[in-house]
């Protein structure tokens, strides 16, 4: 479940220590939050030699991982194949870890402690 401030939606989201910062896609943004300017565009490579991807805005966006409530800025990628990836930045941040032994996402309910309820 993502939240932000008009709204909340359950979001299919792709787990990718090989992506550094975490996207989604702009598809999904409608009634979650409103999109902020990043000031300068970013441009992203992909896996094709030479092209890349022009990123325009960001959102910060609270979601939830087994009950546990994180946030993060997540840049708004055009025509993204998912509709959000969580990269390795967001990762490290929480100490997200990814269980490839039972295909489970964990993370330790300590790391959210400090945030505001």
């Amino acid at each position: 479940m993502f939240v932000g401030s008009q709204g909340e939606k359950t979001i299919y989201t792709l787990f990718d220590s090989g992506a550094n910062l975490s996207c989604i896609n702009p598809d999904i943004i409608e009634g979650i939050t409103e999109l902020q300017s990043l000031g300068r565009v970013r441009k992203l490579a992909t896996a094709s030699e030479g092209l890349f991807i022009e990123v325009k805005y960001r959102v910060a966006l609270d979601f939830y991982i087994n009950d546990v409530l994180l946030s993060d800025e997540f840049l708004v990628v055009p025509n993204l194949s998912e509709e959000a990836i969580i990269g390795a930045a967001t990762l490290q941040k929480w100490r997200i870890r990814l269980n490839f032994e039972h295909d489970i996402v964990e993370v330790d309910p300590k790391v959210a402690k400090l945030q505001l309820i």
